[in-house]
């Protein structure tokens, strides 16, 4: 097992909660906002939306929020988002170092830079004494598409594999952090191919890399996954590998899909780790395929309940099932299931049968049942 990694602590000023992450505790989850964010988009009711929605990904296990931020108009945009919700949000910066240095204006908190777009060691300087003086920590995120130049001829040239040449950018980075005296930084060094992401971060964690006498945490996940289910079986591959070693302070699962899914995903692949590193409680799903004996839609149900299922803040297991076969026997286990029966649905406790309704009261009738399950100790 990898050793404990130095703890840092991200938010926690005005507002904005704070997380801390490392020092052993258990991976803070991250998504991506999917859209380009616009000033225009803040106004009246979108920009309410926006808000909850940033809330309701909090509520469902998301700890940071990355956005990118492609010009100074965005780090503005963002600015304003921030001083809106609790979530600690994180600014994605490539090429202009500016635009990191105006997001440190508002209260944002946390930058990405990335050592293959940002330039010059002067500018990387800039960020971080601004970071510095404002208390934010700062990524270096490094990726296998956009390494720096001379190490991506390395690798074109055969002379140095993808792996290697992510940890030596990374580590290019931090001993200019060491010289400059930056301590609140982690690393990522994220590849399309899993093979590639599993050897680098365990290279990285191999060599001991460390500031101001601590290991130097480490965000990890696989880049550019593919869609749903592809991005999935990926992500599971690399990060049950490393995290079952140590390896990994907060994770992303990177998918072409949306963000509450990103969460989602990343949730149950930490819930799939020894010792409960996982460290969120919840729910556990237990729904059916679906077959043609169905009378109950699982598949709509389950897709309009589920960010409202993976914010439940206690551990619960809930039964979404197709018909009486697969319904109460089936999922006796259940502390509240629904099946359906011809026109009627049935709700049911640990197999027993608690209430039969129509088919179009289903989910009033499931949302109070919910409420009281939360309710109860």
């Amino acid at each position: 097992m990898a050793d404990a990694t130095r703890t840092i602590k991200i938010g926690g000023f005005d507002h904005v909660k704070a997380v801390y992450l490392g020092g052993g505790r258990p991976p803070v989850i991250q998504t991506m906002w999917k859209d380009r964010l616009s000033a225009g988009d803040l106004a009246g009711a979108r920009g309410e939306e926006i808000a909850a929605r940033v809330g309701r990904l909090g509520a469902m296990g998301c700890g940071l929020l990355r956005f990118a931020v492609p010009n100074l108009e965005a780090a503005e945009t963002l600015g304003e988002l921030a001083s809106r919700v609790s979530l600690p949000l994180v600014a994605d910066i490539h090429f202009d170092y500016r635009i990191a240095l105006r997001c440190l204006d508002f209260p944002i908190a946390k930058i990405r830079i990335n050592p293959g777009t940002i330039g010059r060691r002067d500018k990387v300087e800039a960020v971080l004494a601004g970071a510095k003086e404002r208390g934010r920590p700062i990524r270096v995120g490094v990726n296998a598409g956009s390494l720096p130049q001379d190490l991506r001829l390395l690798v074109e040239r055969g002379e140095m594999d993808r792996s290697g040449a992510l940890v030596e950018a990374a580590a290019r980075e931090l001993e200019i952090c060491r010289e400059f005296g930056f301590f609140d930084c982690l690393v990522s060094m994220k590849a399309s191919g899993t093979a590639d992401t599993i050897r680098a971060n365990r290279l990285f964690t191999g060599r001991g890399y460390s500031l101001d006498g601590g290991a130097v945490p480490l965000h990890v996940g696989v880049t550019e996954a593919g869609p749903l289910v592809a991005g999935v079986v990926r992500n599971t591959a690399a990060l049950l590998d490393l995290l079952a070693a140590g390896i990994g302070d907060t994770i992303r699962v990177s998918l072409s899909d949306s963000m509450e899914n990103e969460v989602i995903a990343a949730r149950e692949i930490l819930g799939l780790l020894p010792g409960g590193r996982g460290g969120i409680p919840g729910v556990t799903i237990v729904s059916c395929p679906r077959c043609g004996r169905n009378s109950f839609d699982t598949h709509g149900f389950t897709a309009r309940w589920l960010s409202r299922l993976y914010s439940l803040p206690k551990h619960a297991t809930v039964a979404i099932m197709g018909c009486v076969v697969n319904g109460p026997g089936e999922a006796r286990q259940a502390d509240l299931g629904i099946t359906g029966a011809g026109d009627k649905v049935l709700l049911f406790r640990h197999g027993a049968v608690i209430r039969t309704v129509l088919a179009d009261e289903a989910d009033e009738v499931f949302r109070e049942e919910l409420e009281k399950l939360e309710g109860m100790s």
